[in-house]
């Protein structure tokens, strides 16, 4: 008998899940914490805690993660150089330290409105190579004609070993600065793919799993490992994702909300008749506007591991998430201790990065360009266990922006209470030290406008229950000002409100916030078995789907007629809309099953639509003037011994 494994990289725990090939049942399943920053630790302990018996007859790995998602969030990407060519117009808050805008680009036809400028280019490289860990690309039109973002890769290769990502490579749609800030976001994150994708590969090698690795998308759709590796960009909201279809499996549910609460966020999305909603536009997060397909969602940065901290006595809930005070204290074993003797800063110091209840600790990751006072501080903590922030400024005052920069730059990770450690102290969630947790809510309280410790845990649960509660109605009253929303979620009315679809509960905590969400919206909250490993299941049953879109365009040049192909990384012409049409539609079907034999997709079982829409000068007559071609193939995962045979 055949399984498969599931694998989710979440921001706290890393989720493992075998299930059986011939029912989908599942087998066994296990959670470990997640490690930073060699999350191979993570992973391995994870799949430790399954059945080791099923190990062998493996022949399916999917895995989804979170760790996109959480970095973008956080604001810890890895720095990246972004390279502009055409005439841009880039917003003063854009918030990107290094960029150029160039002369180039090029026309709706796909035709050059100005030559490159490969000099500033290579100026650029040159200047930001020792401060960048990978480049990003975008030119004017190139979904019409790609050849300066392949040139200005060329030229980035030839200066630089660094990963150089190009927009066209990523969306088709039209918007050239949201190709680039899709391009760049990708940038960012493909290290952090990098090192969970390998040592996935990694630790399935090491125990002797011969297996087809696949990943989850943020569309709900798998991928092959290779492309995940070169588009990490498309493993944003890949959690969420995993939880929506992990969600409707365990219920087996056609439509259904998802409310997922994770370690850094909580995540709502819909599932309608099998299908799950996607944007329209392309993913927004973290304020950044995106050209990936995703999956619709509502998200807010408050989960089970956000930072609680306390400000002019007012309680706030992330948007960081760090160590809860409980965890730590089981994993450092000295941190009772310092905990015992932290001294508290006065209430005028206090900011988010200093707070009674905050420690620090390094990450292991390599420094780069440090200032001396943040060299300073970096010596100061440790890797064996959290310093306190006495310790860290010893003989200086705290500085909140020297930790800020270091934490942005994951060099350290903070520890800090949370609402886990609030349910902890409620005696609501015992799988940590419950100690540490009262120690840090008695710290806490007495920064607050006079709450007790019970007081101060409830106030927590119920801001987390409230924006569980917000998000789910701000996505289904779309387009209704959240603010209005929330304030009728805390108003005392003769009313509330009631959903007409099953909402499903997904993560480790969820199980205490069931009946809370229940007393605020008349729904049918459920609470599946394996809630605590929903999207590790998710990773596993989802379909394969490629979408190709081609467009075929009239246009005209010196009284001369010609139709042109646009295709993702190309065009061709042709003098006859008839060879044109018959070469798109060839090519479109081509390209889905060529991306389903290199994600390992089973080509037998893979279903092709084409969509055409026609635009033409007069209704019904004529040839099209421009002529759209949707190609959308579905397949389901083939395991790596059924394609070997």
């Amino acid at each position: 008998m055949q399984y498969s494994l599931g694998v989710d990289a979440g921001g706290t725990y890393t989720d493992s899940v075998i299930m059986r090939n011939t029912d989908g049942a599942v087998v066994s399943a296990n959670k470990a914490l997640t490690t930073y920053p060699d999350l191979l630790e993570g992973i391995k302990n994870s799949i430790d805690g399954l059945d080791q018996s099923y190990l062998e007859d493996i022949n399916i790995v999917s895995v989804s993660t979170t760790l996109a998602t959480n970095t973008i969030l956080e604001k810890t990407g890895y720095p990246v150089g972004l390279i502009l060519a055409g005439n841009y117009d880039v917003p003063a808050n854009a918030g990107i330290d290094y960029y150029t805008v160039v002369q180039g680009g090029h026309d709706t036809k796909g035709l050059e409105v100005a030559t490159l400028d490969e000099e500033k280019v290579e100026e650029f490289v040159n200047k930001v190579k020792d401060k960048v860990s990978a480049f990003a690309v975008s030119s004017y039109f190139s979904v019409r004609n790609p050849e300066h973002e392949l040139r200005i890769k060329e030229i980035v290769n030839k200066l630089t070993d660094y990963p150089v990502v190009c927009g066209h490579e990523l969306s088709q749609d039209l918007g050239a600065y949201e190709r680039g800030i899709t391009a760049y976001l990708n940038a960012q994150l493909i290290p952090i793919a990098n090192r969970f994708i390998h040592s996935i590969i990694s630790e399935t090698d090491r125990r002797g799993i011969d297996a087809r690795l696949l990943m989850l998308k943020c569309d709900g759709s798998v991928v092959g490992i290779n492309e995940a590796l070169e588009k990490p960009i498309e493993s944003i909201f890949s959690g969420p994702a995993a939880s929506l279809v992990g969600a409707a499996y365990l219920e087996n549910l056609d439509s259904c909300a998802v409310i997922d609460l994770g370690g850094t966020s909580t995540d709502v999305s819909l599932m309608e008749n099998g299908l799950p909603e996607l944007t329209e536009t392309g993913a927004v997060v973290g304020g950044w506007q995106t050209k990936v397909k995703a999956l619709r969602m509502e998200t807010s940065a408050m989960g089970g591991d956000s930072h609680v901290w306390v400000r002019n006595q007012k309680v706030n809930i992330g948007p960081r998430r760090v160590i809860p005070l409980c965890v730590a204290a089981e994993k450092y074993p000295g941190f009772i201790d310092k905990l015992k003797k932290a001294r508290a800063p006065s209430k005028r110091q206090l900011t988010e990065n200093i707070q009674p209840t905050k420690f620090y600790i390094t990450t292991g990751e390599e420094p780069i360009n440090l200032s001396d006072a943040e060299q300073r501080i970096l010596e100061r903590i440790e890797k064996s266990e959290p310093a306190s922030l006495n310790e860290i400024f010893w003989e200086s005052s705290a500085s909140d922006m020297y930790l800020n920069i270091l934490v942005q730059k994951r060099l350290v990770q903070a520890v800090g209470f949370t609402p886990t450690d609030a349910l902890h102290v409620l005696g609501e969630y015992k799988d940590w030290n419950v100690n540490a947790a009262n120690m840090g809510a008695a710290m806490l309280s007495k920064f607050t406008n006079n709450m007790g410790v019970d007081e101060l845990c409830n106030h927590v649960k119920n801001e987390v229950t409230l924006n569980m509660s917000l998000n789910l109605m701000s996505y289904v009253l779309k387009g209704v000002d959240k603010e209005e929303i929330d304030k009728i979620l805390r108003g005392d009315y003769l009313t509330h409100f009631k959903l007409d679809v099953p909402v499903v509960l997904i993560g480790a905590p969820s199980r205490v916030y069931q009946d809370k969400v229940t007393n605020i919206i008349d729904a049918d909250v459920r609470l599946p078995s394996y809630a605590e490993v929903g999207n590790a299941v998710g990773a596993l049953v989802g379909k394969g789907i490629k979408r190709i879109e081609i467009m075929l365009k009239s246009v005209y040049s010196k009284s001369k007629k010609r139709v042109v192909v646009f295709y993702p990384g190309g065009r061709e012409e042709f003098p006859l809309y008839e060879d044109a049409f018959e070469y798109a539609k060839d090519l479109g079907h081509r390209m889905v099953m060529d991306y389903m034999t290199e994600a390992g997709l089973d080509k037998g079982n893979v279903k092709v639509d084409m969509h055409r829409n026609d635009i033409t000068i007069h209704e019904g007559t004529g040839i099209p003037v421009e002529t759209n071609l949707v190609f959308i193939g579905i397949g389901m995962p083939k395991a790596k011994k059924e394609i070997e045979h």
